[in-house]
């Protein structure tokens, strides 16, 4: 058996610099099966070949996209029958929500290290488990799994910074600093230009248990991470009501201002506001009648529009590493 398999993208813009260190790093240590894929389509022949070689832990090294092709694969795959290994992730992406979430900080060689400390180790006292989204937008195919998805304004914005933002080749933190800002001016102000994103968007959004929302949002966020975008962490605790935890919030004074109070103090996503909506479900679907709407599922896009809503629903549990103890 060996303890750690790792796949990992060439292509991703974090192993540009990285994954010769990587390389470097499994060809000393005869405990880790590396193996490399340039195009999602290769991840199925990837998990099919880790499967052979039983690993205790399953790591990724790519970017958003490569994590959800990965996660999407492991679930409807079957390659390891009903007793998947538990997953983690290295933080090299953009955003790393995923990695941060399971207590993976600093840099991706110490981090790998450490997994595969706890690996020989302490393996069982590190493992917990998740639900994943799973979404549909009305395309045939298997449902696209992931753990957080923007939509509204948040999405646009996430967009934004992938777009105008990092190709000017800025550290991570400030690039999010810079979108978070010109989001912020648009909410604030009503300001549009080429350079700004869009912050509003309006949608239908029905909870399969408690009714429906309708109307215009900067702020949609669904997610089963613990920690949230803006830094605080998910409403604790379990729900019979389901596990996607759901924020909305509303294009008005009220919703903006509570957003930005609780976002300060820490506790955004925590509780409801005026103009802020919370819930826990097991199903949600997001409509947009007037005009073409995105979200973005863990970095990849996704559209809803008349007749064709996105349809998000929660997975069985799925096992992952969590690093911090």
């Amino acid at each position: 058996m060996t303890l750690v398999a790792l796949i990992s993208n060439p292509r991703s813009t974090g192993n540009k610099a990285l994954l010769p260190a990587v390389r470097d790093y499994c060809a000393h240590n005869p405990d880790i099966f590396h193996y490399e894929v340039e195009e999602v389509h290769q991840i199925a022949d990837a998990l099919r070949a880790i499967a052979l070689v039983k690993p205790k832990v399953l790591v990724i090294n790519g970017g958003d996209g490569t994590v959800q092709a990965t996660l999407t694969e492991l679930y409807h795959g079957g390659h390891f029958g009903k007793n998947p290994p538990p997953v983690a992730v290295l933080p090299n992406g953009k955003t790393n929500l995923i990695a941060l979430d399971l207590g993976a900080s600093g840099k991706p060689i110490p981090t790998l290290d450490r997994i595969v400390t706890i690996a020989r180790n302490d393996l069982e006292s590190h493992i917990v488990v998740r639900q994943l989204i799973a979404l549909t937008d009305g395309e045939d195919g298997r449902p696209v799994l992931g753990m957080f998805m923007g939509g509204a304004g948040l999405a646009e914005i996430i967009l934004y910074c992938r777009q105008k933002i990092y190709p000017l080749g800025l550290p991570n933190s400030v690039s999010h600093f810079i979108a978070a800002v010109a989001g912020l001016l648009t909410m604030l102000f009503g300001l549009t230009a080429k350079f700004l994103p869009i912050t509003r968007s309006a949608l239908r959004i029905s909870y399969f248990q408690k009714g429906e929302l309708n109307g215009s949002f900067i702020v949609v966020m669904v997610t089963t991470l613990e920690k949230l975008l803006l830094g605080s962490r998910a409403e604790a605790g379990s729900s019979p009501t389901g596990q996607l935890k759901f924020i909305a919030v509303e294009h008005n004074r009220a919703g903006l201002t509570t957003m930005l109070i609780d976002t300060l103090m820490g506790r955004f996503g925590t509780r409801r506001g005026r103009g802020v909506h919370l819930a826990r479900e097991d199903m949600i679907r997001i409509d947009s009648d007037r005009s073409r709407s995105r979200v973005v599922l863990d970095g990849e896009i996704f559209e809803a529009s008349a007749g064709k809503p996105i349809i998000l629903r929660s997975t069985d549990p799925v096992p992952f590493l969590r690093l911090a103890a």
